[in-house]
């Protein structure tokens, strides 16, 4: 492999079907890093490394898909 070193970043369960979510800091020999986005359902796995370009993104249309999720539980008036 070509990973020097892999440093979890913590783990997550996702609701409402219990996916564990692991992100991890991996830095590879050609010098270069990738995140890590491990999702676990029972006993499959589904991997992503994805550069820094791609986690501001992905992390941006979550954050944004958060919040018309936070506005629109709010009540009328708020």
């Amino acid at each position: 492999m070509d990973e020097l070193n892999i440093k979890s970043l913590g783990k997550i369960v996702a609701s409402p079907y219990r996916q564990e979510i692991e992100l991890q800091d991996v830095e590879h020999r050609a010098d270069y890093a990738t995140l890590r986005v491990r999702i676990r359902e029972m006993k499959r796995f589904t991997i992503f490394d994805i550069d820094a370009a791609t986690a501001r993104v992905w992390g941006q249309a979550m954050l944004d898909w958060a919040h018309t999720q936070e506005a629109a539980d709010k009540p009328a008036g708020e």
